[in-house]
């Protein structure tokens, strides 16, 4: 249902922003370009100051008017991009952006008879939107009937029907008509309740407005099972102690117009560019500034964008009261390691554990940062907090056994991380990162070599096009002694990680073992020169690499106590 409803909005509302492009004027061309490649690199509020500045030279051009208006919305600036919206409607230009700017300001000043005076046919956004804001408009000016007849003729379009019932029930049960807003959500076996995790909690609260408390716990438990975080707790804790929880969902016109902004942008996420979803994100926000859901989104696309310092920023947005304050601490501190202020994102995730150290997630999400900054030791310490926090069987089990797994691996603790490694194997016996991580480890300790190859075939079989995973192939069968087969393997892992210094390294000395020299010496060049001189925990040494230039593999390994290789004569 869901993926229905996300195709059926991209269809509706992903619409090309085509208008008239006309030269900037010459004395502006530097600010000009700066603007656009700021709005090429996301930076919406430098793109915004840019075109403000050549739009004072030339301010009837159509398309920096509509680079303003789109750059303003992105930012969160959307009262200061009505002025220019407002000039782009007034000179009866088609602009999206421009239209839902100006709509979004209308439902701001509850000016609902010039929402619905408008015409769609110049001034509108996409059937979509518009069909829905239409539906509201009419509650705002009063008339229940005709925002329900509305909301049915968005149904009756091709894809629309889930997201006009599901504002149609949020309409009325915003006005206390709950028995109606049940009947959509219970019909065809509870669609709309699969809609989203807001359309479940709409449903679970106009339940319990109807004395319902224990159908909304059912409901609770088969949705979100295997799930929780303080939110749902929360519901579920006052559910079952008898309270009737408020409808909270929408509790005004301007709270459904943001819903008509928000649910199309969540339907839009992953579905279309993040720039794009972002907008209605951002008026969803504008309407209605303490939607959670909203705030999350925009921080979420901010920081696909690389915008980090904006993503930050939003997230901080969420009030520390908030059920959902750890889900935004969560993604601040993902955008502080994205932004290389490692140090910064595990001082929000360690106050974080302190304020909520009964959840999982928490002490998960810094397990997996610490051992990103090669924190072994504490990773192994969180993650020992989360999985004595998960349940058996939880689906997260067998991933926390595997990082586990491997930063024991890194802390030289075999026998722990071999433990952890087949216990993630057990839970999830296909996962192939589990199945290369373990078996390329027995390689490297140069033990149950058999096993190991039959590990990682399986691993490759999953994923052929893993670069790492099709070394560990190759290098299973190079430390097994079968020297010509492990040759193309490596060449494949090389073709899809051409500049990994330890996949060449390997590709060196697999040429090396079948008599290719020259080849062999080539390649540990090019694994010497993609070293990081940061890289202090890699296994490309270099150190060993200039020694194999120097003398060969098989002094190298002579004078490691190995048993040298014997140069093949097929190569």
């Amino acid at each position: 249902m869901f993926s229905l409803v996300q195709r059926a909005a991209v269809a509706a509302i992903a619409v090309t922003l085509a208008l008239p492009t006309t030269g900037s004027a010459q004395s502006g061309a530097g600010a000009y370009l700066a603007g656009r490649q700021a709005a090429y690199d996301s930076d919406f509020a430098a793109a915004a100051l840019y075109y403000a500045r050549v739009l004072g030279m030339d301010p009837s051009n159509p398309k920096l008017m509509e680079d303003l208006a789109v750059a303003q919305l992105s930012s969160g600036q959307v009262l200061r991009a009505l002025p220019v919206a407002q000039k782009i409607e007034s000179e009866g230009l088609r602009s999206q952006v421009a239209h839902l700017i100006v709509v979004a300001n209308l439902f701001a000043d509850k000016q609902y008879d010039t929402v619905l005076a408008r015409d769609l046919e110049t001034r509108g956004v996409g059937p979509l939107v518009d069909g829905l804001l239409i539906g509201w408009a009419h509650m705002g000016a009063g008339s229940v009937a005709k925002a329900l007849a509305q909301f049915d003729i968005v149904a009756d379009q091709n894809g629309l029907r889930g997201f006009a019932m599901y504002h149609k029930a949020l309409a009325l049960a915003s006005v206390g008509d709950y028995e109606g807003a049940e009947a959509l959500f219970a019909a065809d076996d509870g669609a709309l309740t699969t809609i989203s995790r807001r359309a479940v909690l709409a449903r679970v609260e106009i339940l319990s407005q109807l004395d319902q408390n224990d159908r909304a716990r059912e409901i609770m438990a088969d949705v979100f099972v295997g799930r929780s975080d303080p939110a749902l707790i929360s519901v579920t804790d006052r559910l079952a102690a008898g309270e009737k929880l408020p409808f909270s969902q929408v509790r005004s016109v301007q709270d459904g117009a943001a819903e008509v902004f928000f649910s199309i942008g969540a339907a839009l996420n992953n579905e279309a560019a993040d720039d794009y979803t972002l907008l209605y994100a951002r008026a969803a926000n504008f309407l209605r500034p303490d939607h959670i859901d909203a705030l999350l989104l925009s921080a979420e696309l901010l920081d696909n964008l690389g915008q980090y310092e904006l993503a930050v920023a939003s997230y901080r947005q969420v009030p520390r009261d908030s059920l959902d304050h750890h889900a935004a601490e969560l993604g601040r501190a993902e955008a502080l390691r994205r932004a290389a202020k490692p140090d910064a994102a595990v001082e929000v995730l360690q106050q974080l554990s302190l304020e909520y150290p009964l959840m999982a997630s928490v002490h998960s999400a810094l397990g997996d940062l610490l051992r990103q900054q090669e924190e072994y030791q504490g990773a192994v310490n969180a993650y020992d907090k989360a999985l004595n926090l998960t349940e058996e069987g939880a689906p997260a089990q067998w991933f926390l056994h595997y990082a586990r797994g491997i930063s024991h691996e890194r802390l030289k603790n075999w026998d722990k991380s071999e433990a952890d490694l087949r216990q993630a194997l057990e839970l999830n016996p296909e996962q192939p990162q589990v199945l290369n991580y373990l078996g390329y480890s027995m390689v490297e300790k140069q033990i149950n070599l058999d096993e190991a190859l039959e590990m990682i075939e399986r691993a490759v079989a999953a994923r052929p096009d893993s670069g790492y995973i099709v070394d560990s192939l190759g290098w299973v069968l190079f430390r097994l002694g079968r020297y010509s087969e492990a040759v193309a393997h490596m060449e494949k892992a090389v073709e899809l990680m051409p500049v990994d210094p330890v996949v060449n390294d390997h590709l060196g000395d697999v040429y090396w073992a079948v008599g290719r020299i020259r080849e062999a010496e080539f390649q540990w060049s090019r694994a010497l020169s993609f070293v990081k001189p940061e890289d202090t925990d890699g296994e490309a040494d270099p150190e060993r690499i200039r020694r194999k230039l120097d003398v060969g593999l098989d002094t190298v390994l002579a004078d490691e106590g190995a048993e040298p290789l014997k140069v093949a004569n097929d190569g």
